[in-house]
């Protein structure tokens, strides 16, 4: 579109993401194309190219790991799991606050500095995330732990010492190396940084992780099969699509949309070249033989081995997948094999997708064309239900509001604050005719009469703060605060804080914040005689009377935007 002045680019220097960059600035002509990757190399050698081929362009690079902090992104990775600091600062963006871990992200700086209208992420999130082999660090762990057990059993303090040290570098990385924390965390920021500077469309050019083969698929990254990386890869590439699939339907969020290529992707050319292993050149060794015996050794010191030179050989360089040689690239693109694909033909799509055609490839498009929906049965169905369970609650004497099996615990409270107000004052005028302090005092006491009322709402994990904000009425356990630990700290900032998540709140200031509540929905009422069914929004509180139910969903929807767009 032509109002999509600033595009970024995301892997733009990869095979596919060169090609998208090419095709958007000859069809899309923006004022800016940045094109961010890992190297600063890559970067910097694709720019010179795509800047004397395109003029009217103005082309930014940028360049590093997106999936850390600002201060980390030209970090190896290995490096930074080394370090015991590191490894703690890694942990708090993963497991930590959102804002702070928000704050600190190196992608959402790219986002805020550059405001792009477009994103077009070309990145292989799903083998970034999980080939970081937890699966070899899981068994390191393991072996570790075993270790350990024989140290303590035999109580050698120098080998638990030694021991100690190891299970704790070896643990910490296996936590932040875990692939769908990362995987939730990268997509919460991603999305929250479009929402900020306002990102008009997000699309993500994704994986099956298989090139469109199934559990039977022969290939891997050079390890044995079956592959507990190849299957992590694509069990990540298809929960990262869900979780696009809930940006999607996120209120003030970017369009998104999501191509997955089923098949190989390639080439970018085809050469007779060094041949390299984690970007570095491989050496060709002069053999030995070697007698069998017990032990086998997998990892020979190189030292130990005459060097020749560097291996060269003829292939195919297919990007981010690999160098193949004539006999894999011919295995592996066999009919009804992994077959291939060609990069120009995956950014011929997107560009149309940018353009906002109908190419059928838009795999968001498909499952929301395909997911069950709500249904007029089930709201017929909805209102038989209840009202049996109102003339059952009526029968028993009993109140059926809130067992705390649905969360978060502010919904229990909220829904047990607005039973309360109906029980006590039964519409939205009674409670506005009284004051916050008469309403605090009348349901302290209504409480302390109803016995079973309030022992309900103790025993599932919800206190009960009084009116005066010092004594606290509670069962064996708290929903809120959550805490791996049976005691903690609490002051006034922090009891205001859990009262307003989980806690029923007696206290006259909250009953302010109910009243401005009530207000508000009857604001929406006098438009309901005069605007005919486009008075009835979001807004909008139909009934007379305190309804816990559409009460608590109003909120939902008014105050937290929690609802759904589709």
């Amino acid at each position: 579109m032509n109002s999509d002045r600033t595009i970024l680019v995301l892997g733009g220097a990869g095979l596919v993401g060169a090609q998208i960059v090419r095709e958007i600035a000859r069809e899309l002509e923006p004022e800016r194309i940045v094109v961010a990757s890992l190297y600063r190399g890559e970067v910097r050698e694709f720019l010179h190219d795509a800047r004397r081929e395109f003029c009217n362009v103005d082309f930014v690079g940028a360049w590093g790991d997106v999936f850390v902090r600002d201060e980390f992104m030209e970090e190896n990775r290995r490096r930074l799991i080394g370090t015991r600091s590191r490894r703690e600062n890694l942990y708090q963006d993963l497991f930590g606050g959102l804002d702070d871990a928000y704050a600190r992200s190196g992608l959402v700086q790219l986002i805020r500095r550059y405001r792009p209208n477009v994103i077009v992420d070309c990145i292989n999130t799903a083998t970034a995330i999980s080939y970081q082999d937890s699966d070899s660090q899981s068994k390191r762990v393991h072996d570790l732990l075993e270790q350990l057990n024989q140290a303590v059993d035999h109580q050698d303090m120098t080998a638990l010492a030694d021991l100690g040290r190891d299970v704790e570098a070896n643990v910490s990385s296996l936590i932040i190396s875990q692939s769908l924390p990362q995987l939730i965390r990268h997509v919460q920021l991603i999305h929250r940084a479009m929402a900020e500077v306002g990102t008009r469309l997000y699309l993500k050019i994704g994986t099956t992780g298989t090139g469109g083969m199934g559990l039977n698929i022969p290939y891997t990254h050079s390890e044995d099969r079956p592959s507990f990386k190849l299957m992590s890869k694509t069990a990540v590439a298809f929960a990262h699509t869900g979780l696009m699939f809930l940006m999607a339907r996120t209120p003030d969020g970017p369009l998104v949309k999501e191509l997955k290529p089923a098949a190989m992707i390639g080439y970018r050319r085809v050469a007779y070249k060094t041949v390299k292993l984690r970007g570095r050149p491989q050496m060709r060794y002069q053999s030995v033989e070697q007698p069998l015996g017990a032990r086998l050794l997998l990892r020979g010191d190189e030292n130990q081995y005459e060097r020749l030179d560097k291996l060269h050989m003829a292939g195919v360089d297919t990007g981010e997948n690999g160098f193949f040689a004539r006999g894999e690239f011919e295995t592996i693109t066999h009919t009804d094999q992994m077959e291939f694909i060609t990069p120009e033909e995956i950014a011929a799509q997107a560009v149309l997708e940018i353009l906002g055609s109908n190419t059928g490839y838009d795999v968001i498009a498909g499952i929301d064309s395909s997911v069950l929906t709500p249904s007029y049965r089930a709201g017929v169905l909805r209102q038989a239900a209840l009202e049996k369970l109102a003339r059952i609650e009526e029968e028993t004497g009993s109140h059926s509001v809130a067992l705390g099996q649905l969360g978060p615990p502010q919904l229990s409270k909220l829904l047990y604050e607005a039973h309360l107000l109906k029980l006590n004052y039964g519409t939205l005028s009674g409670v506005l005719a009284a004051t916050p302090e008469e309403i605090a005092q009348t349901l302290f006491d209504y409480l302390r009469r109803d016995d079973s009322l309030r022992t309900t709402i103790t025993s599932i994990g919800v206190p009960i703060l009084t009116p005066g904000g010092d004594c606290l009425i509670r069962g064996p356990r708290l929903n809120i605060p959550e805490s791996i630990y049976h005691e903690i700290d609490a002051d006034p900032a922090r009891i205001d804080a859990w009262a307003a998540k989980g806690w029923v709140d007696l206290r006259p200031g909250n009953f302010r914040l109910w009243r401005d509540r009530f207000e508000r929905m009857q604001r929406t009422k006098h438009m309901l005689h005069t605007r005919g069914t486009s008075s009835v929004t979001m807004k909008t509180y139909l009934p007379e009377t305190i309804e816990i139910g559409a009460v608590v969903a109003w909120l939902f929807i008014n105050e937290d935007a929690g609802y759904r767009i589709k």
